[in-house]
């Protein structure tokens, strides 16, 4: 249990006893991923024993993902759409086969969206700590679907999640008074709202006479 995925995948490899062990759930109660690529390994089992899940991406590239989307380039929607459902396709099986989830970690995941998290919330009844950070497509949907589906949360951390407002901090406030709530810069960060058209023109004429 000390060892990371890649040695006990290894280990697996060379008989049939340390394959047993490998496939024991038991093993498998905690996982750590430091970027999406690692949700595609085989070097890991995903079943009703997880109960912490941690996925973690602090490279560079997390800052293509956190681009609003309507402002990205081709190149930046390229590199983007590689990996674009990766975490929630992953979330989706956690969904299905984890109902016993405890706690749930998600960093720099720029694709996650509400509707993946209600999804969580609804199906892992048993989540304490859900803590998210830096995931622009989180908003107001999340924090409602938390005073609804919520029922055993006692930790929520929404840090750095600039589609956040105060008014759906002040409800969680309201509905989940035992909840933990910290929300760091969230509430005061500009959201991702498009300019409407005569905006972006009353800008450009505006910089034309400077």
């Amino acid at each position: 249990s000390f060892l990371d995925k890649n040695s006990r995948k290894n280990l697996a490899k060379t008989c049939r006893r340390l394959l047993e062990v490998f496939r024991d759930p038991l093993l498998w109660s905690l996982l750590n991923f430091r970027s999406p690529v690692e949700l595609r390994k085989d070097n890991f089992l995903l079943g009703p024993a997880l109960k912490y899940l941690s996925i973690c991406w602090y490279s560079e590239r997390v800052k293509v993902c956190n681009i609003e989307d309507w402002m990205k380039n081709n190149l930046q929607k390229d590199f983007c759409n590689r990996h674009e459902n990766t975490v929630s396709d992953f979330l989706l099986e956690v969904c299905n086969r984890c109902p016993n989830l405890l706690s749930l970690t998600l960093s720099g995941c720029g694709h996650v969206t509400d509707d993946c998290i209600l999804l969580l919330l609804k199906n892992c009844p048993h989540l304490k700590t859900l803590k998210l950070e830096n995931c622009v497509r989180i908003t107001d949907q999340t924090l409602e679907a938390v005073t609804l589906y919520g029922g055993s949360l006692q930790t929520l951390h929404v840090d750095f999640c600039r589609n956040i407002t105060q008014t759906g901090l002040e409800r969680v406030r309201e509905k989940c008074p035992l909840v933990m709530l910290r929300a760091e810069r969230s509430a005061n960060m500009i959201p991702d709202n498009k300019p409407e058209k005569t905006m972006l023109e009353k800008a450009s004429r505006k910089l034309v006479q400077l």
